[in-house]
């Protein structure tokens, strides 16, 4: 009997602000190989809405990248881009909010997520208008704000004043403030255009799980700080309900505790103020793309991410593949560039094992620029244990 090629699926996250998906994909690829030669691979690299999103989409979809320069998050210019997807039906663009309002746009020293705007998120948006697009997606993850998509509101036309009238600065820090939005000024073209904002459901704008209060610490905010964002947070939801959200003509959500609200430092309560759909990432991000029938064909399944902890089983990719490849009884391995607290609660959602990367001790800088290496290296170990487990199982069972 002829036997078959290890089927073994490779579907990751990207690593951020270091490797692509595609790149972390073609790691593990080479690690496997070292093991398997002949292994029967599979990659799907996969976006969560962060960073690649616009660039996978585009290739995936069979369109191409457009090159525009917005306000990056600390209100300097940066070099961004969305995409326009190929395909009938209308022409749809893809905004990657982290492309222009991401973390890895704010040097470490500059991360006070109270100053921090996503203006250019609203100018990607409308020069995706003004490219003729009528179907709008966008991506929200690895943010690095917290003004609740205001400054997005901003770049479309809205007005942000305070009690005496004057237009608001930019950022979440002073939306305490806020007094009144006028709707009057924004671009017309929303009102005739599908926005849809992939976004993590689990993330809500207020409360003790707020988005500021989840977040806001690894964007650089103090305790004083976080307070702050969240007190700005409840008044923009106040604010936007009262003088925005009826205009838009959208069906009224909380725009406080809706799932989603929270995504990307609270840009989706902004954007479904004026008429955004919020939905559930992975059923817009993965469509296409047949993952679960390519999960159940598999015998084994690798995927990774940046860091495995608490918050994986809280909509991250590796809790997403690992749900779906269990449902077919399909055995799930996570690759980890650090460990942390709560890691052992993917087990929950169909991890059968996890592994960190880093072989030793070392600076943030080396991991990065080394970090397809070590993610090779590790794909390997984790193979020759597997092998080894493999050939001591019939001498266990005798």
């Amino acid at each position: 009997m002829t036997r078959h090629a290890h089927r073994i699926a490779i579907a990751p996250s990207g690593f951020k602000e270091s490797l692509s998906a595609a790149r972390v994909a073609e790691a593990i690829a080479v690690g496997v190989r070292r093991v398997i030669p002949d292994a029967d691979l599979d990659l799907i690299p996969l976006v969560d809405g962060g960073e690649g999103t616009a660039e996978a989409l585009a290739l995936a979809g069979g369109g191409r990248l457009v090159p525009v320069t917005a306000t990056g998050p600390v209100g300097e210019p940066v070099a961004s881009h969305f995409a326009l997807l190929g395909g009938p039906g209308p022409l749809t663009a893809v905004v990657e909010m982290a492309a222009v309002a991401g973390l890895a746009l704010v040097p470490p020293g500059l991360r006070h997520p109270g100053a921090t705007t996503t203006y250019g998120v609203g100018e990607l948006i409308r020069a995706a208008l003004d490219a003729g697009a009528r179907r709008i997606l966008v991506g929200c993850g690895d943010s690095g704000t917290s003004d609740g998509g205001a400054g997005a509101l901003q770049a479309l036309g809205a007005r942000l004043t305070d009690r005496h009238g004057r237009e608001l600065r930019r950022g979440g820090g002073v939306l305490h403030e806020l007094e009144r939005v006028d709707p009057s000024g924004l671009d017309p073209r929303l009102a005739r255009t599908e926005l849809l904002v992939a976004c993590n459901p689990y993330n809500v704008l207020c409360g003790k799980r707020g988005v500021a209060r989840v977040f806001g610490p690894q964007k650089g905010a103090t305790p004083a700080e976080v307070e702050l964002l969240s007190a700005g947070l409840e008044r923009l939801a106040a604010v936007l309900t009262r003088d925005l959200a009826p205009a838009s003509g959208a069906p009224a959500i909380d725009l406080r505790t809706a799932p989603g609200t929270g995504a990307s430092g609270g840009l989706g309560a902004g954007l479904a103020a004026v008429g955004a759909r919020l939905l559930p990432r992975y059923d817009v991000l993965l469509d296409g793309l047949d993952l679960d029938a390519r999960l159940a064909r598999a015998d084994f399944v690798i995927t990774a991410e940046g860091a495995l902890d608490h918050q994986t089983v809280r909509g991250k990719i590796p809790a997403e593949v690992a749900r779906r490849a269990h449902a077919s009884g399909v055995p799930v391995l996570v690759l980890a560039g650090t460990i942390g607290p709560g890691a052992q609660d993917v087990r929950a959602v169909g991890v059968d094992a996890y592994s960190a990367i880093l072989p030793a001790p070392m600076t943030l800088v080396e991991a990065i620029d080394r970090s397809d290496e070590f993610l090779a290296d590790a794909t390997e170990r984790a193979m020759r244990i597997m092998a080894l487990g493999t050939r001591l199982a019939p001498l266990a069972a005798a």
